[in-house]
């Protein structure tokens, strides 16, 4: 199994947005890094677990959810009034790729970033290092192991 943190600006779509869909699932639509786009198209799998992180107002991690449909074509991007349209792409040659999560849990209290950088344990993943933009990031077991722990400790003042 592998592990991953999705970003999503939360105006645009939230955990309440997933939680509130048909059967609490959603296709991750609109990534248009190829990056990112070759880790939906052939690293994320079935049952993989993503930490769902919410970006800009408040970042945080706010909940988990689980990869449902592994990489398809984004159709998205040969629709013309979509914002995620791109002409390079199309149905015979798709550029951008997808995958659909369900939730697993929302967070009682989302985990922020300023919080997980003082966690030494979390001192090497992806989305603490400076620079670090991507909306899909690979995560360590460890990273997201302890991650769902903090989240569920008794103590949650942060």
């Amino acid at each position: 199994m592998n592990y991953w943190l999705l970003k999503t600006e939360p105006g645009s779509f939230s955990i309440r947005d997933l939680a509130g869909g048909p059967e609490q699932t959603t296709p991750w639509d609109g990534v248009r890094n190829y990056q990112a786009r070759n880790m939906m198209r052939d690293a994320m799998k079935m049952g993989d677990q993503v930490l769902f992180y919410h970006s800009v107002t408040d970042p945080g991690v706010v909940g988990v959810a689980e990869v449902v449909r592994e990489g398809y074509p984004d159709h998205t991007a040969w629709e013309e009034g979509s914002r995620y349209y791109d002409a390079r792409s199309t149905p015979e040659k798709p550029l951008w790729f997808m995958v659909d999560i369900r939730l697993v849990e929302t967070f009682e209290v989302p985990l922020s970033l300023k919080f997980l950088r003082t966690v030494p344990e979390l001192a090497s993943m992806e989305l603490l290092r400076k620079g670090s933009r991507l909306s899909v990031q690979p995560v360590r077991a460890h990273e997201f192991e302890v991650i769902r722990a903090l989240a569920h400790e008794s103590d949650l003042g942060r």
